[in-house]
């Protein structure tokens, strides 16, 4: 038992997870066993080609409701809440009014192609192969790790950098309000620690900052350098704390009792820590909308020159964990368009249907609804079915499709044996993919072949 607000009563925890497809609430008691959930639907917008948004609105609707929603299921009242934490999916993200908090446009997703062009432009640019060729010089001298990253820099359309140079080009509000020093930025995290604390705090944690593309893992703080370059205003951008940071309290009128927001964290971050993947060679492979492979570096970023990327996993008090990260976009997001054309009533039927043929006669699918990442990087990349024949049949399809998956997850798993040269020492999977056993046994095999460490699904 706990004593708050003068009475003896039992207290709880309040975990939140903003996805990519859903918003999640658990509340968890003193022996973290969960006492109440309620889950919501995110549903994405599609208005133009390539363009993936969110309303924020909707958004922050079921943010409340499925707050409500679990403690009603369990029975408790808001005053019973000791602490909040958050999770949200990374690099989606708005720009609003400071003085309202109102949003300027909808919030564009880490899916979203919009600047796929841009992208394209700048990693084929002069400016690029000049820093290039001037870090790589610059390495020789100094061998600084970090000179060797910047020289093998290129731009992806999942980070956060020019879809928000893209919003600052398109949308003639957000420019008027940097001018007028009036503009904030934020991912989900940092929206949302604003709107429940009625616009006091501005800020974000190392894991969601580390993910946006902006952020200097090796100095641990926004680029100034990259902001100038790519003429990104850094007063829009939030305070970085740490994971385990006291955000304040939620406003009273939100809930009607004052709740302290004690963590937000990056969603792929927080499954790493939840995994418990907490030493050097540990591996998470989250499979869900997207793919999402995480190996533990230790105290220090891993430099890649291929496409792994580094982040901050968490940090607290002064430790700071760091890992690499290699994803594939489209995922569960494939599985779902092969559902919407009717490939299959039931996602629980993919498997035995891939299982009931003895191969996918010659069909390969492309998973790229949203390009290619590492290690082809390539954000132009279409998805598609090859060797289709008169003789394929649903089952064919199916099965080529949850092999694109495995596939790509061997393609990931190799890059990061060959780029980290770190042992591996287990690995977990989570992910509503990973309930898939044609892809968890055909993932397993190439694993067991390559390292003769201990899987631990």
């Amino acid at each position: 038992m706990t004593k708050r607000n003068g009475f003896n009563k039992e207290t709880f925890i309040l975990s939140v997870d903003v996805g990519t497809t859903s918003i999640r609430c658990h509340i968890y008691d003193k022996e973290a066993q969960i006492r109440g959930s309620c889950i919501t639907k995110v549903v994405p917008l599609y208005p133009e080609v390539g363009h993936v948004e969110m309303d924020p609105d909707a958004l922050w609707t079921g943010f409340i409701t499925v707050v409500k929603g679990a403690v009603q299921v369990a029975n408790i009242h808001m005053s019973q809440i000791e602490a909040l934490g958050i999770s949200t999916q990374r690099a989606t993200f708005t720009t609003w009014d400071r003085r309202t908090g109102v949003p300027f446009h909808n919030f564009i997703s880490w899916q979203d192609q919009r600047a796929a062009d841009l992208v394209k432009s700048w990693n084929r640019s002069c400016t690029l192969k000049v820093i290039h060729g001037a870090m790589k010089v610059v390495y020789l001298v100094t061998r600084q790790k970090r000179s060797l990253a910047a020289s093998s820099l290129f731009f992806s359309t999942q980070h956060v950098t020019f879809r928000l140079v893209w919003a600052l080009t398109h949308y003639k509000q957000v420019r008027q309000a940097v001018a007028e020093g009036n503009c904030c930025f934020g991912t989900i995290d940092t929206w949302l620690l604003f709107k429940l604390t009625n616009g006091r705090i501005h800020a974000t944690d190392y894991s969601n900052a580390s993910a946006t593309g902006i952020f200097d893992t090796y100095q641990m703080c926004w680029s100034g350098m990259l902001c100038s370059l790519v003429s990104l205003p850094l007063s829009i951008l939030p305070k970085v704390e740490n994971t385990g940071h006291d955000f304040g309290c939620t406003d009273t009128s939100i809930f009607g009792f004052p709740i302290p927001i004690m963590s937000v964290m990056a969603d792929q971050q927080a499954a790493m820590f939840g995994e418990c993947c907490f030493d050097v060679g540990d591996v998470k492979i989250t499979m869900g909308t997207g793919t999402f492979m995480n190996i533990n570096t230790g105290s220090k970023p891993h430099t890649s020159v291929a496409g792994l990327y580094p982040l901050v996993g968490w940090k607290i008090g002064s430790e700071v964990v760091y890992l690499a990260e290699g994803n594939a976009a489209d995922t569960g997001t494939a599985i779902k368009w092969a559902q919407e054309l009717e490939l299959f009533s039931d996602v629980q039927d993919t498997s035995a249907m891939a299982y009931s043929v003895s191969d996918s006669n010659g069909v390969c699918f492309v998973p790229s609804f949203s390009g290619l990442q590492a290690p082809l990087n390539d954000p132009k990349a279409c998805a598609s079915f090859m060797g289709l024949k008169p003789s394929t049949t649903k089952s064919h399809l199916v099965r080529a499709i949850l092999e694109s998956v495995a596939f790509r997850n061997k393609q990931l798993y190799e890059l990061m044996l060959r780029e980290t040269h770190i042992p591996i020492t287990k690995i977990r999977v989570d992910g509503g993919v990973s309930s898939n056993d044609f892809v968890m046994q055909l993932t397993c095999k190439p694993v067991w072949q390559e390292s003769n460490q201990t899987q631990t699904p």
